[in-house]
């Protein structure tokens, strides 16, 4: 009998240690994001762009933890992003050959992309593209978190 007192203080404890942990997950990213990147630094990308996009909230696998929305710059060695996203951890920024807005279209895909890089502000970013890289090959960009295989977000920035 005596054990069964215990149950309900253990199943609110784990609770209660579940959400904070989640909140941990979500908060830190915010909170330890280093300072977004000089106004200037993103106007120039903006200025340089070939391409001019948006990033929606409404994709198929987006939802009210995983989305983003604002304009996306591509220039041949940048990309820019001004707007919101949710915040997270590990995010990258991907660029596919093909419009993506699952998780499995991303996974199907991810052999054929390109990381660009890590993004760690959910306001704005830039993000610069290795010499390598030739955006005219790409025609999408995808906010994706690796942590978790999660998509975030997708913009498609030209038709092939």
């Amino acid at each position: 009998m005596k054990a069964m007192k215990w149950i309900p203080n253990i199943v609110s404890h784990s609770l209660m240690l579940a959400i904070g942990f989640m909140l941990g997950i979500y908060l830190l990213p915010v909170m330890t994001a280093p300072p977004p990147p000089p106004q200037k630094a993103v106007q120039q990308v903006v200025l340089n762009a070939r391409y001019l996009t948006l990033f929606v909230r409404d994709r198929e696998d987006s939802d009210f933890l995983h989305w983003g929305e604002g304009a996306v710059a591509v220039a041949p060695d940048a990309i820019s992003f001004i707007g919101d996203m949710a915040p997270g951890p590990d995010y990258r920024v991907y660029l596919s050959p093909q419009f993506v807005e699952t998780e499995a279209a991303f996974n199907t895909l991810k052999p054929q992309m390109v990381d660009i890089g890590s993004v760690k502000n959910f306001k704005s970013f830039v993000v610069y593209v290795p010499p390598s890289v030739d955006i005219e090959q790409y025609n999408t960009v995808i906010i994706w978190c690796e942590a978790f295989s999660q998509f975030i977000t997708s913009a498609k920035y030209r038709s092939h």
